[in-house]
């Protein structure tokens, strides 16, 4: 291997990653230090569901690796869902411009490079930022989700499972965080108690602690993120008018001081896109490609059935064609039963300033398959914008390790005007589905007797409508268009008869609370088919025992997800 020429290394790596198929392209291998544009690395798009991961220290290039391969993905048609932590992400709104450096680079590598928009759609989590409002329901949220934002124990999170159990046995609708306090408070109190000793394993001090916990994210105004219209993820698979797929970002401009929330609602997406998708076999290219920034914050102190879930939903929701990158500094952020589902690496610089440092580094060499490189040294002394990539080849096989020049993304690497910003998320449609809150009649007011709370504008509903000048997106687009969109994606990709008809001009005349998501036909059996056998697991002692002791057709209507989430969209 060492005394091999430069020669018969690039003959290596020329061999390796010519591929047959559609392919992103990632930029060119650098041999023995010197760049080679006659030796292209890319990565087969039929293999982009076998998911992956970008790794590399602060300041390595790792944001402007997702945004390189994001670009390609949407000229390929394949919708993209991107978490956009720093906002830098909003740039593929803009076209870049020019420079003598970029044409050297580009050259350099051979990128016929040209400056261009994406279409891009703009969310916020319950309108926290400049976006689309994005809400849950608790009940579809789930206990498993939900705990890990309370921070529960393991003990504490079977209890909060009971809590759920029993709302849902009692018909009590967990909209948003008020019913689920309404229905703590209700077991915790003298007309509860009975129900409460029923449930065994919930005691009324676990209860309220719990109580305690919810009206701590009360108070730190998390109430905004659970609601009603809840988003629909199959919103994800769009494609806009000319074929290309809608590029999703989400922000959480507050992520430093509510990290948890964020990488958890990330998880919630995935797992309700898990539960609505059926089975597709091997495609050509993916249905989305989900890429998760920062996911360490999914691992730290996570409990054993939040890592089963993830393990799980990541195993399988590969067969539904969604493929998901994970972004983090090190592979040790990722757990091993995670990392051995990760087949496309792109592995950015290392530093080993530290003796922490110098393990976390001889742990990534040892991930890679055998190559010409010495790697050590290699993922050392990288720069900017390179990176050492393997990925799975159209046969399954991992290609050879290169050292890579990657890409330059051709819309800025960067925020994109505010202004344009405002102007996209005012011009889209989801902003007339989503855009104003709802209260419906709930847990709340059923334990209550009060009625449903007024509603009124959400976060983001108050941005006024303006025509998106020369808009990356489906700027302008009228519900019209996004309703036949979502009726494909319903018929061609969830594989469902279309709940969505024709819109009348009466539709389109009704209010924004009044186009809230139509509920679709569910998947209510799906999870007690081929992946039932996980869920015991999955969902913690308590749930798990429950579910044995109860009849068939009650455990149909009772068993959740692989969180434990169940949409409303489903259970109907």
């Amino acid at each position: 291997m060492a005394n091999k020429t430069t020669a018969e290394k690039l003959a290596t790596l020329q061999k390796g990653y010519t591929l047959e198929g559609a392919t992103i392209e990632l930029g060119a291998a650098i041999i023995d230090g010197e760049l080679h544009k006659d030796a292209p690395v890319r990565l087969p798009l039929s293999m982009m569901n076998r998911h992956g991961l970008v790794a590399g220290a602060t300041g390595t290039g790792k944001t402007v690796t997702l945004h390189m391969m994001a670009e390609q993905l949407s000229t390929a048609g394949v919708p993209v869902f991107l978490a956009d932590i720093k906002g830098d992400l909003s740039g593929l709104a803009t076209a870049a411009t020019g420079s003598e450096k970029l044409t050297a680079r580009t050259e350099g590598i051979g990128q016929a490079w040209q400056g261009r928009t994406f279409p891009v759609e703009f969310l916020a989590l319950g309108g926290d930022g400049n976006g689309v409002p994005v809400r849950a329901t608790v009940s579809s949220f789930g206990p498993i989700l939900l705990s890990r934002i309370m921070e529960l124990n393991d003990t504490q999170e079977s209890s909060l499972q009971l809590v759920f159990y029993f709302a849902d046995k009692n018909g009590l609708e967990l909209i948003d965080l008020k019913d689920l306090r309404a229905v703590i408070q209700f077991l915790t109190s003298a007309e509860g108690k009975d129900q409460l000793e029923e449930l065994g394993g919930l005691s009324k001090a676990t209860a309220g602690v719990i109580l305690r916990e919810l009206v701590s994210l009360e108070a730190q105004g998390l109430e905004k993120f659970f609601g009603e219209p809840e988003f629909d993820t199959a919103e994800l698979l769009r494609t806009a008018p000319d074929g290309r797929g809608v590029i999703t970002c989400l922000e959480l401009p507050t992520l430093q001081t509510k990290p948890m929330l964020f990488s958890t609602f990330l998880m919630w997406l995935l797992a309700d896109l898990f539960e609505d998708l059926p089975e597709a076999g091997d495609l050509d290219k993916p249905k989305l490609v989900f890429f998760l920034d920062e996911a360490h914050l999914l691992f730290n102190d996570a409990s054993k059935a939040f890592l089963e879930a993830i393990t799980t939903t990541v195993r399988l929701i590969r067969s539904k064609g969604v493929g998901i990158f994970f972004v983090t500094q090190t592979p040790k952020d990722v757990p091993a039963e995670v990392l051995g589902q990760l087949a496309n690496r792109v592995q950015h610089a290392l530093r080993a300033f530290t003796p922490e440092d110098a393990k976390a580094l001889k742990a990534t060499v040892s991930t890679f398959p055998m190559s010409d490189y010495d790697l050590e040294e290699t993922l050392t002394s990288a720069g900017i914008g390179e990176a050492v990539i393997t990925v799975m080849n159209e046969k399954g096989a991992p290609t050879p390790v290169a050292l890579t020049r990657l890409r330059a993304p051709e819309s800025v690497m960067g925020p994109s005007d505010e202004a344009l910003v405002r102007s996209t998320v005012a011009g889209s449609a989801l902003l007339t589905k989503y855009g104003t809150a709802v209260d419906n009649h709930s847990a709340f007011e059923k334990l209550s007797g009060k009625a449903a709370a007024p509603t009124g504008p959400a976060a983001g509903g108050s941005v006024p409508r303006e025509p998106v000048q020369g808009g990356p997106v489906q700027g302008g687009a009228g519900q019209d268009d996004v309703d036949a969109e979502a009726r494909r994606i319903e018929e061609e990709i969830l594989g469902r008869p279309s709940s969505r008809p024709a819109p009348s001009a009466e539709t389109r005349r009704r209010t924004p609370a009044e186009n809230a998501p139509a509920p679709r036909p569910g998947a209510g059996d799906s999870m007690v088919g081929d992946i039932g056998g996980m869920l015991g697991g999955a969902l913690g002692g308590g749930l798990k025992s429950m579910a044995r002791s109860i009849g068939t057709q009650l455990g149909r209507e009772l068993l959740r997800g692989v969180f434990g989430t169940s949409s409303r969209r489903r259970r109907r």
